[in-house]
């Protein structure tokens, strides 16, 4: 596995692999590598000859109140787990080369941001989407990998790469989980036992909803409100949102009659989890989502 700390050096590199023919994946992080990532990685060896992951905490998807400083970072441990999952190239700059001056321009997300955690995250998709566009530009990726269980992001991704006819494939994996259903996150370690025993109530509210849509249910309040009163009924958590939306636009609909997502944030204790699934008009889960 080869670090690369500067933008110009990944530059050259791709360049070279690219007059190679050498097909190219790519997984951005933040780094404090977890089992989401290692997935993703893993994912990558099935499309791409060379697999590139980035590790950069970007300061421009930080908002106020989200401690840039305090974020975890690990980079002995990051580069060990990296080497495991046969990155070959780990791209790992500083601020002060992504960003060597003060930016002309940046990406503002104009869709798909307004919703589901973006509401109460203003202008975090803008950062993400910024990143991103400089972050294709140096890979050169013919692949990127991003996990379905932060669907938002995905949906975000997707815009920015139609918008921009970024020659780079989307590849969104699907969400791991625990045997019983329960979405994997690090915020599962901050539940009771309790708290645990009622969260893989999440995933089954999202399948009751889906089943809603397979007998045939099409408004989509009705399906919300079930999905809600699931939730209710079997935790103690407090709802943030549940909603139902086109996907990957993110719209509001008025029935049922295309690619849609249902998602949910619920407040434990000391834990906010989220999750979602995303299905056709028909009730089915689609093997490719974008």
């Amino acid at each position: 596995m080869k670090i690369v700390r500067t933008v110009n050096e990944l530059a050259s590199i791709t360049d070279t692999l690219k007059k190679d023919n050498r097909t190219i994946g790519f997984v951005p992080t933040m780094g404090y590598l977890h089992e989401g990532h290692t997935t993703l990685m893993d994912e990558s060896k099935s499309y791409a000859d060379i697999l590139i992951a980035s590790i950069f905490v970007n300061p421009l998807q930080f908002g106020p109140g989200e401690d840039f400083e305090r974020y975890p970072r690990d980079e002995e441990r990051d580069q060990k787990i990296a080497k495991q999952h046969s990155v070959d190239i780990l791209f790992m700059p500083t601020v002060d080369d992504m960003y060597p001056q003060e930016s002309t321009v940046n990406v503002d997300v104009k869709r798909r941001t307004d919703v589901l955690c973006g509401k109460s995250r203003p202008g975090h998709f803008n950062g993400v989407a910024t990143v991103l566009t400089k972050l294709f530009h140096i890979t050169k990726a013919d692949f990127a990998f991003f996990g379905l269980k932060d669907a938002q992001q995905v949906a975000v991704v997707k815009g920015l790469i139609d918008d921009f006819n970024f020659s780079t494939k989307l590849i969104a994996v699907q969400t791991i989980r625990e045997s019983d259903g329960l979405a994997r996150s690090s915020r599962n370690v901050y539940l009771s036992d309790q708290e645990r025993d009622e969260a893989v109530h999440l995933h089954k509210a999202l399948r009751t909803g889906q089943q809603l849509i397979i007998d045939g249910a099409k408004n989509p309040v009705m399906i919300i409100e079930k999905v809600k009163k699931y939730i209710e009924t079997h935790t103690n958590g407090q709802i943030d949102y549940v909603d139902l939306l086109s996907f990957p636009s993110l719209d509001k609909i008025d029935t049922v009659n295309q690619q849609v997502i249902i998602a949910v944030a619920v407040q434990f204790t000391k834990a906010r989890l989220i999750d979602n699934i995303i299905i056709s008009e028909n009730g089915i889960v689609p093997k490719a989502i974008v």
